[in-house]
């Protein structure tokens, strides 16, 4: 598959390639020592190669660095994975071994030219060629989010090459555009990685704003379907209640009572409720018994199966109870889906206090 990262890695390859051939160039000069040179070769395209195609089996560095502003960003961290913020990726660090090869490539690639080579042919292009190689090698080392190893290759190739050429001679020859390479690569990837958590805390904005908005809309609809069921439950008792003046009748009163009772359950146990539970609760209600109905979040996260069997059993309660107050709550215990509390007047007991005379508590199905 076509993409980026596999362009950018044939680039690279390419590049690298074309930097070593030029170690093989040497047709106006003899080479004390071809096999040196054609080892150093080999060395560096292996090292060079598997920089860039070896990546971790697990794990992948941030390319948002950290999900604060206190943290270190990933291209100076040295961490061997982390996990990705959003989605948003980066290259991964490179594996030890592979930064232990570079160093060592850094270290013996440009003494070995310079050796095999001889005295008078280390200012040639065939010989030179390692300031540029290097220097590519960093590079790649530096995106892959090991700067400390990248400038100690820097620094190790500076070394020798001034070492064998002399510093005019290697400034002047390659090392400067080396040096220019990497610290634009790590420039990069910086600016990349503040990018990224830029991106990566915009996405969190514009999720949580979505949230935001979409309970908005929920509460809204809500509101709006309430605001209906008490128009459909209280208008008749309202259009009455204007139409006479306020004048209302006893049995006028009763539907207004029954409609505020109704009005009350929607909204404090609507997860309660049903056809059946509703009719034993106006029922109640119309021969005098004060009925209080409580949801206070028991019931959350149980299916609709298992609410059909607590509402049966709740309305069996209600139909069998004679209580003057019933108090109806949904319970906290793991166990207990409802508790049926009713109280009556004690007649001829040593108090006037309510006594409870029902007592029901309907279990969860299956616990």
């Amino acid at each position: 598959m076509i993409s980026v990262k596999n362009v950018l890695m044939l680039l690279a390859v390419a590049f690298t390639a074309y930097l070593a051939a030029r170690g093989l160039w040497w047709t106006t000069s003899d080479v004390p020592q071809p096999l040196i040179v054609v080892a150093a070769l080999a060395l560096y395209l292996v090292t060079t190669w598997l920089c860039v195609f070896w990546e971790p089996t697990s794990g992948y560095v941030l390319s948002a660095g950290a999900t604060d502003e206190s943290a270190i960003p990933a291209p100076v961290a040295e961490t061997e994975s982390q996990t990705p913020i959003d989605g948003i990726r980066g290259p991964r660090s490179l594996p030890p071994l592979a930064q232990v090869l570079a160093l060592a490539c850094a270290a013996i690639v440009p003494s070995a030219i310079a050796l095999a080579v001889g005295p008078g042919n280390r200012t040639e292009p065939f010989a030179t060629w390692y300031l540029g190689g290097i220097g590519a090698l960093m590079t790649i080392v530096m995106v892959r989010r090991r700067p400390w190893t990248a400038w100690s290759g820097i620094a190790l190739l500076t070394v020798a090459s001034m070492a064998w050429m002399g510093p005019l001679g290697a400034l002047s020859l390659g090392l400067v555009g080396s040096v220019v390479w990497v610290a634009c690569a790590q420039l990069l990837v910086l600016s990349m990685d503040r990018a990224a958590r830029d991106t990566s805390r915009l996405t969190r904005l514009q999720r949580a704003a979505s949230a935001w908005q979409t309970s908005q809309v929920v509460r809204q609809r809500e509101r709006r379907v309430q605001v209906q069921k008490a128009l459909a439950v209280a208008g008749p008792v309202l259009t009455r209640t204007v139409a006479h003046a306020g004048h209302l009748t006893d049995a006028d009163r009763l539907e207004a009572r029954l409609a505020e009772g109704r009005l009350r359950d929607e909204m404090r146990g609507p997860r309660l409720l049903d056809d059946d539970v509703r009719a034993e609760l106006e029922r109640a209600r119309r021969r005098g018994a004060n009925v209080t109905v409580l949801d206070e979040g028991g019931l959350d996260g149980v299916d609709e199966e298992t609410l059909s069997v607590i509402r049966a059993q709740l309305a069996e309660t209600l139909r069998s109870a004679s209580s003057d107050r019933l108090y109806i709550r949904t319970s906290p215990d793991a166990r207990i889906a409802v508790t049926v509390v009713g109280r009556s007047m004690s007649v001829g007991g040593p108090s006037d206090e309510d006594a409870v005379d029902l007592w029901r508590e309907i279990p969860h199905p299956g616990r």
